[in-house]
């Protein structure tokens, strides 16, 4: 099983067009240890040939220019994407849904409620039904990936649902869980047919007892790692907003996932989703340092893992 990071940072991508701080400035000046990076997506392949990609970021369309193995193959229209799996409604996990509007065919797997937000949006329609079947992915229930025909892909999916929030664009101020409801955000653990599995979990508020027994043993997990500190960005004066309140956990600290993960023996921990603010995102920071003493990496664009 084949591994490609199409995208590592959270949404709006590093340098965040319009973000001015310290990393961001580092990675315009062509700063080495400040690696631009694209918002999270990851492509997997069984046979080096059909790839599933795991969420559609906005900068869908540069991360299939920058990655061959997506790219058109035979005739005058091709594409490897046999299908799209969304652990989210953001807009950074489903606006790359819209590159793919020119008559491909290929499947897309969601939850209900993550169906359900595509479905009331009109601007998904470019993607034609009869060419794109909707098919809903059921919690707690091993599901077997298919391309658009039918035609099996030689990966099954499991999903969960773990602790997050409801898309921005859906929030409903009135209610003090902006009307988030369980489903609205979910992990994934995808496997072959020869046994070798992986978790992809890019979106997380908090690694509840039932996550933490799910990856407990794994031999890889992809892990959302967006901010190190709960109040960076307000700190920082970038953003009046918490990770807790966007539905992200903290990286560092007694409550974050380095120290939620520090007993699991998980042998590959990757962080993916991670943010402009984050000073983790650069390679020469203490921060970083940090991270890979617990064991951890940190995603770049273009990173392989073969399983």
């Amino acid at each position: 099983m084949k591994l490609i990071i199409l995208g590592a940072a959270a949404g709006g991508g590093f340098p965040q067009w319009n973000c001015a701080c310290a990393n961001c400035a580092r990675a315009r000046r062509g700063d080495p240890a400040a690696r631009p990076r694209t918002q999270a997506a990851l492509a997997v392949s069984v046979n080096n040939s059909d790839y599933v990609i795991f969420n559609a970021s906005p900068d869908l369309r540069e991360q299939i220019l920058a990655t061959p193995a997506l790219q058109p193959r035979s005739g005058l229209r091709d594409s490897p994407i046999a299908a799209a799996v969304l652990t989210g409604g953001d807009v950074d996990f489903t606006a790359g849904l819209l590159n793919l509007r020119e008559g491909h065919r290929f499947a897309l797997y969601a939850g209900r409620r993550i169906l359900d937000l595509i479905e009331d949006s009109k601007i998904f329609r470019v993607l034609d039904g009869g060419l794109v079947p909707r098919r809903e992915l059921p919690v707690d229930m091993p599901t077997r990936l298919a391309d658009g025909m039918g035609r099996d892909l030689g990966m099954t999916v499991e999903a969960f649902v773990v602790p997050g929030k409801v898309a921005l664009y859906a929030e409903d101020a009135s209610r003090t869980d902006f009307g988030s409801s369980e489903g609205d955000t979910i992990g994934l653990r995808i496997a072959d047919d020869a046994g070798k599995a992986f978790f992809y979990i890019p979106g997380c508020a908090r690694v509840s007892a039932d996550v933490a027994a799910r990856v407990r043993g794994a031999g890889l997990v992809l892990f959302d790692g967006t901010l190190w500190r709960d109040n960076e960005m307000i700190e920082a004066g970038l953003l009046p907003k918490t990770g807790a309140r966007m539905g992200h956990i903290s990286v560092s600290g007694p409550e974050g996932s380095i120290a939620a993960f520090a007993g699991l023996d998980v042998g590959r921990k990757v962080f993916v989703h991670v943010n402009n603010s984050n000073p983790m995102i650069l390679d020469d920071t203490p921060e970083r340092a940090e991270a890979e003493r617990a064991g951890w990496t940190v995603a770049h664009d273009g990173m392989e893992i073969e399983l």
